[in-house]
């Protein structure tokens, strides 16, 4: 047994002393239920209101400063901290002494007198203390002067690991958790008020699609069934487009078998909306909508996001796929030649795995030269129809363009958008190269859904659709550069401590 170890054994083994003396005073340290009238910012924020008047709070102990015949010590509840007056003659031999066996950590509830210090804190002079719970584990020392704090709980794994100890040690984590809650309440008020219907679709999918992606699979016992985690909801949504209700959204929780980094975890949120009779300009314009006021009524459109200021009540840009990127090549791709793109692909050093085929070598090329360049909101648009199996080919008839646009703001996606494709001949051909793609190793290109290509042939109405990563607009509202700053319980690897 580790020092560290032994040394946390012997603080639990005296916690649990001090729980059997408080249970052998003939206190509950675990009671059912306590009723409290305020909150502590309540009481701060309003202190002539309340001063000299008796409130109830609960909470945790953060800070204790125990003395002979009175002490002083921290309460936080889930608005903040406020201090508590603790006196030997306000409340008695007997509770004062089983004050003096509580821990920080410990949750306490107080019924006292509204008052200020003489340094001007605002306090509770304690009538009736009433312990909560016990702490038997004690939480990673911080240590605070004049409001400042030392020794932090920063370590980047182990607050993911703990999330519980990030929430109590770190109320920065509290305030972005807070505040995702407000970005989708938001943006629910803004499909809702739309005329959008929000939906269910099913997790578990027997034909996984809507993306190109890995799956992660499963098996159901009951009907010896494979199954898959949905990668997307997209062509479940449109079945009720179909169905004929012209416009849905899901706020999906969806699952994808790949890579973890600063902007993907494996499980995330997805918001998808439909639109019939509807075209992605029609999008844009919404996306853009939505964007400009979700941020105004979460907190400013002005965001910092690393080392660059974004402005997000601008106008966003909107630039061509094949123009910014022979902008950035210096070649022209008017013409889709594969040998031709992989051989630029060569020349500029793009790592492309064996057997890329010319969808992921357009992208290659995207990924690395134009998105970590495109700052400012911007949407690229009118993609090669090899990279967009399920967008509607260009109106303005160059059959290799489809009508699709991204939204990219500091480097990153955030919205994807088609104007769908709804003719049900075009998509089984294109569903069936996805198939080739497949056979040939692509392993993220999709399958053929029977089911939909059937609900598609009962005729569907021209539809504009849009996916927009919740996640990773909370982090840009919220100043997060990595995505598990923003997934209250991210996926991690094995802990080998």
């Amino acid at each position: 047994m580790s020092d560290q170890q032994k040394s946390l054994k012997q603080i639990m083994d005296f916690r649990l002393e001090k729980l059997d003396q408080l249970i052998n005073n003939g206190i509950n340290p675990y009671p059912v239920k306590f009723n409290s009238t305020h909150l502590s910012h309540e009481i701060i924020e309003n202190f002539s209101e309340y001063e000299g008047k008796s409130v109830v709070i609960a909470g945790r102990i953060m800070v204790i400063r125990k003395m002979g015949k009175a002490s002083f010590f921290q309460v936080m509840d889930s608005s903040g901290r406020i201090q508590i007056f603790i006196r030997r003659d306000d409340i008695g031999d007997a509770s004062y002494s089983n004050f003096k066996l509580l821990d920080i950590g410990d949750f306490i509830g107080i019924e006292g007198e509204v008052f200020k210090t003489k340094t001007g804190e605002i306090s509770i002079k304690t009538t009736v203390m009433t312990i909560l719970a016990k702490s038997i584990r004690p939480l990673p020392v911080v240590k605070e002067k004049d409001g400042q704090y030392f020794d932090s709980f920063t370590d980047k794994e182990q607050r993911y690991r703990n999330r519980h100890l990030d929430l109590i040690l770190n109320p920065q984590v509290r305030e972005t958790f807070h505040k995702r809650t407000k970005i989708i309440r938001e943006i629910r008020n803004f499909l809702d008020n739309k005329g959008f219907l929000e939906v269910e679709t099913p997790i578990l999918q027997p034909i996984y699609g809507g993306a190109n992606a890995r799956p992660f699979t499963t098996h159901h016992n009951a009907l010896n069934q494979k199954l898959f985690l949905r990668i997307a909801d997209e062509l479940y949504l449109k079945r009720l487009i179909i169905g004929g209700i012209d416009r849905v959204y899901e706020m999906a929780k969806d699952f994808r078998n790949e890579g973890m980094d600063r902007n993907h975890n494996p499980e995330f949120t997805m918001l998808e909306f439909y639109w019939a009779y509807a075209d992605y300009e029609d999008c844009m314009n919404l996306v853009e909508e939505l964007f400009h006021q979700v941020a105004k009524k979460v907190g400013s459109h002005n965001l910092s996001w690393g080392d660059n200021h974004i402005d997000l009540s601008k106008k966003f840009h909107r630039k061509p796929f094949l123009e910014v990127l022979g902008e950035a090549t210096g070649h022209n791709f008017d013409e889709f030649d594969e040998e031709k793109v992989s051989k630029i692909c060569k020349e500029i050093g793009i790592e492309l795995e064996e057997n890329s085929n010319l969808g992921q070598m357009l992208d290659g090329l995207m990924s690395a030269l134009v998105e970590p360049k495109l700052i400012e909101p911007t949407f690229i648009i009118d993609y090669p129809k090899v990279i967009s199996p399920l967008a509607k080919t260009h109106r303005n008839g160059n059959p290799n363009i489809v009508e699709r646009f991204e939204l990219f703001i500091g480097g990153a996606e955030f919205a994807n958008s088609f104007s769908e494709l709804n003719d049900p001949i075009d998509q089984r051909k294109r569903l069936e190269d996805q198939v080739k793609l497949k056979d040939l190793g692509d392993e993220e290109a999709q399958p053929i859904d029977e089911n939909f290509i059937q609900a598609m042939e009962c005729g569907m109405p021209p539809t504009g659709g849009v996916g927009i990563g919740i996640d990773r607009l909370v982090m840009l509202l919220t100043g997060n550069r990595w995505i598990k700053d923003v997934i209250l319980f991210p996926t991690l690897r094995p802990d080998k401590t």
